[in-house]
């Protein structure tokens, strides 16, 4: 799958984020990307920082685990979660199959 890539200590994501949603969700694979839509506005770092907010409570991983490695002021972007437990890398492989 192109939009994620598995290595033993962390995953590495291809996400497109959709700001000022009515509701935040994961919408599935759009493409070579995971939609993402989020209820915050793309303001001054804002989004950014809900999203790692949205994406822990998510997927039940520290916040510190998440990181973004690029599109800090773009829609597009690629994050990085350290040390995945089991269960995220199926609940993520998951959403590729459906």
């Amino acid at each position: 799958m192109p939009w994620i890539t598995e290595t033993e200590d962390h995953l590495t994501l291809s996400i497109r984020v959709i700001p000022r949603a009515s509701r935040d969700s994961i919408q599935g694979i759009h493409g070579d990307t995971l939609k993402i839509r989020i209820q915050a506005p793309p303001v001054e770092g804002k989004a950014n920082a809900y999203l790692v907010k949205f994406l822990s409570k998510q997927w039940k991983v520290s916040r510190a685990c998440i990181q973004i490695l690029s599109g800090e002021t773009g829609r597009n972007k690629r994050l990085r979660i350290s040390n995945p437990s089991d269960e995220l890398r199926k609940t993520l492989l998951s959403i590729g199959d459906g």
